[in-house]
């Protein structure tokens, strides 16, 4: 079926329901489609550069986009990983400023993107809008400070050991009586993840190895399934990764594990 202006352009996305432009008003939809595009990302392609004019709002339709800065010196830092149903870049759309990140993929990818110039006319006339995007920066600012508070109270053994299990429901697949996945990012991005240098992200996959939580060779991780609690039934086998469309936002992770946009 085309679509039309009457049309919401995010009406097929499984994410829509939770989309922040989903309470646009019909008479606004004009501006919307009008700024709206798609855009697909090879795995390691960029999508914007640090210190780039901010172009409009990302939302992650497909794949996994990663969200890092880079320092003068050289170095960068993973900060976030950004799912389906994430949006990026709207820190520096709404401060009128020039993004602080880069934002590459890591496998490939789709994004959706709403131009400047029509995200801002649609942003004045529907206030809705503007509160989910609010909401969106409340919710990562909770995720920083959760992050802190875990990295203060938590032995980093745990946080690796949460974060491959996060990353093993996203991206893994049963084998027999184990899950199986391929990193999608390095191991430096992952000590990045939970706040460690890169020799202690050695450090700590030796120990989750010697302990038999996991086995390591390269990038490929097998992990053993957890023991069901009492009273499960056991015909019931968990999902590697969730179904398509089972809800209108993805399964948050563990908020100790993210940080800002």
């Amino acid at each position: 079926m085309t679509s039309t202006t009457s049309d919401h352009p995010c009406k097929g996305c499984a994410f829509h329901r939770g989309s922040v432009w989903q309470p646009v008003e019909r008479a606004d939809l004009a501006h919307l489609h009008r700024g709206f595009t798609r855009r697909d990302l090879a795995a390691g392609q960029r999508l914007y550069a640090q210190d780039d004019a901010n172009g409009g709002v990302f939302c992650v339709s497909s794949g996994l986009i990663a969200v890092r800065t880079h320092h003068a010196e050289g170095t960068s830092t993973l900060l976030k990983l950004a799912y389906p149903g994430d949006i990026i870049g709207y820190r520096s759309f709404l401060a009128g400023a020039r993004h602080k990140t880069e934002a590459s993929a890591l496998l490939p990818s789709r994004v959706c993107i709403v131009a400047r110039r029509d995200a801002a006319r649609v942003v004045q006339a529907s206030p809705a809008v503007l509160a989910r995007l609010a909401g969106r920066c409340v919710e990562e600012i909770d995720s920083t400070h959760a992050r802190i508070i875990a990295a203060s109270v938590s032995q980093n053994r745990d946080r690796l050991r949460a974060l491959l299990a996060h990353l093993m429901q996203r991206h893994g697949r049963r084998q027999g009586d184990r899950l199986r996945m391929r990193l999608p990012l390095s191991r430096s991005d992952l000590a990045d993840l939970i706040g460690v240098r890169p020799e202690t992200m050695s450090r700590l996959l030796r120990q989750l190895k010697d302990e038999g939580s996991l086995t390591v060779s390269g990038r490929e991780i097998s992990m053993a399934l957890a023991a069901p609690p009492a009273g499960a039934n056991p015909e019931r086998r968990p999902r590697a990764t969730p179904r398509r469309g089972a809800a209108h936002r993805p399964a948050s992770p563990d908020p100790s594990l993210t940080t800002r946009a």
